[in-house]
């Protein structure tokens, strides 16, 4: 039957889901014990808006995750040269070189008018550095501005603004 067809392909699946094209590239901080709180897992959410990550390493101990070795593919240079678009910063380890090496990032991302994106304590470490008070699962800070996002659907349309 296929052979009478013109085409060459077989029967076309439909409802085939395609992945979304990447349209903006953030660094992922990479903390030890990484947590992103009440909003589980947002990589799923970050992917579905065109965000790819690009893991950012705060140090040795920040590249292992749950017995997983993650390379970094990021450095604070691409923030500053403007290669990413954005940065996240979950939550963490507070020890004192990852908390030196995470405010730094955030405040590279801050002089460079870069969206960062908290959450769970990362929340508190971001609005301390950008000078407001924050507190929710998640927030997005950008210059002056603070957007609270307290579930996944919140998370998808602030994403998609950026």
């Amino acid at each position: 039957m296929y052979a009478e067809r013109k085409s060459s392909a077989g029967p076309r699946r439909s409802g085939y889901n395609r992945p979304v094209p990447t349209r903006l590239r953030m660094g992922l901080v990479m903390r030890r014990d990484m947590d992103f709180g009440e909003m589980g897992d947002v990589e799923g959410v970050l992917r579905a808006e065109g965000v790819g990550l690009a893991p950012i390493s705060t140090g040795d101990a920040s590249l292992i995750t749950g017995g997983v070795t993650v390379l970094a593919t990021a450095t604070a240079a691409d923030i500053a040269e403007g290669r990413l678009k954005g940065l996240i910063v979950p939550g963490g380890a507070r020890d004192a070189t990852d908390l030196a090496a995470v405010q730094a990032l955030v405040d590279l991302a801050r002089a460079n008018r870069l969206p960062v994106i908290a959450f769970a304590d990362g929340v508190e470490l971001a609005a301390e550095r950008f000078g407001h008070a924050a507190e929710a699962a998640g927030a997005v800070f950008k210059e002056d501005q603070v957007k609270l996002v307290n579930a996944r659907p919140d998370l998808a349309a602030v994403v998609a603004g950026l």
